[in-house]
């Protein structure tokens, strides 16, 4: 574990060389520990694969301060899950209508697909952290046999609420934007709403397991398949 300066009021804590399940379970305890510790000297805590941004407000502590609280949780760190993410199940609508990319990854894949989208929905995925844009929430692990790199040429515009796959990790984008993900299908449910309480349906920690849904019943959940 180390400790570096990120800005008059930031420090960064690295808990970790990369983003495997030991190293997510001691960010996720770290960003738990450091908002009880630090309280109202945080302005913002951003937990990411394998560090924790912390930002803090000077006129109420300083680097002093914010080195103390890490020094005071960081012999309560451990690699075991503490459990205290949610499950969180989020509905998809499957296909090719809904996802350009499902045919070619399911035939580079040697798989039907259905295979990939049974596949798909059979996994329970981490939030190992959430960036690029508000809501964009990176899910692993995927299953060896659908994860796919990323395109060669990124989309200029990918619809909300598609659902992609990269590699060994799965997101929804939260808003249309470029991207370069293999898009399988399509969820109505909204990543981001800043009229919302909370703003995000998942946080850093949470579980999210993905359900098929129909058709009818994914318009019928708000859900659109216009590109906005």
């Amino acid at each position: 574990m180390r400790v570096e300066v990120a800005g008059e009021n930031a420090l960064i804590l690295y808990l970790g060389e990369h983003g495997e399940a030991g190293v997510a379970n001691r960010v996720e305890q770290a960003a738990r520990l450091l908002k009880q510790e630090l309280g109202e000297c945080l302005i913002d805590l951003v937990p990411s694969y394998a560090s924790v941004l912390v930002v803090f407000d000077m006129f109420r502590c300083d680097h002093l301060r914010v080195r103390q609280g890490i020094n005071k949780i960081k012999g309560l760190l451990s690699d075991e899950s503490s459990e205290q993410g949610r499950i969180v199940t989020l509905p998809v609508f499957y296909g090719t209508e809904a996802g350009a990319d499902l045919e070619q990854l399911a035939r580079n894949a040697e798989l039907t697909t259905d295979e990939v989208i049974q596949i798909h929905q059979a996994g329970e995925y981490r939030v190992y952290a959430i960036g690029f844009a508000p809501g964009f929430a990176y899910l692993g692990d995927v299953d060896e046999r659908i994860a796919a790199p990323r395109l060669s040429t990124p989309r200029q515009r990918v619809p909300r609420g598609a659902v992609g796959i990269a590699d060994r990790q799965t997101a929804i984008y939260p808003a249309v934007s470029p991207g370069g993900w293999n898009l399988i299908g399509r969820c109505p449910q909204r990543m981001f709403d800043p009229d919302a309480q909370p703003t995000m349906p998942v946080q850093v920690g949470d579980r999210v397991r993905f359900e098929a849904i129909s058709r009818d019943d994914f318009f019928a959940l708000g859900g659109s398949l216009d590109d906005a």
